[in-house]
């Protein structure tokens, strides 16, 4: 998996988590995605094997969609989640490096 995707990875996988049966659409809503990037990322998790479709029949006989992380998809989700976080844990870093430096620079210019 590549890194850029590892945001809206573990963002879709944590959402799906959370709330199996999310359409498409309010799942494009909730993480604040087009509907295209979450048709794509679904497709990309289905042809990976971490997430699986079902039907089920909701109110007035519509056919809805529940989302089920398989065994490789729960144990990816981790992984995933262990990478998400040691990259905002480093990002965290680099921005704290930055309003250090910020701030040295306002209390010598302050001098």
């Amino acid at each position: 998996m590549q890194d850029n995707n590892l945001e809206s990875d573990y963002r879709i996988l944590e959402a799906l988590k959370k709330n199996p049966n999310i359409s498409q659409r309010d799942l494009a809503k909730e993480l604040g995605y087009s509907l295209g990037k979450v048709n794509y990322l679904l497709e990309a998790l289905f042809n990976r094997g971490l997430v699986k479709m079902n039907n089920f029949i909701k109110s007035n006989n519509k056919i809805g969609y529940i989302y089920i992380l398989t065994p490789k998809g729960i144990l990816e989700k981790a992984e995933i989640t262990k990478r998400f976080l040691k990259r905002k844990i480093e990002d965290h870093s680099m921005i704290q490096k930055e309003i250090n430096a910020l701030r040295k620079e306002i209390d010598n210019e302050k001098k």
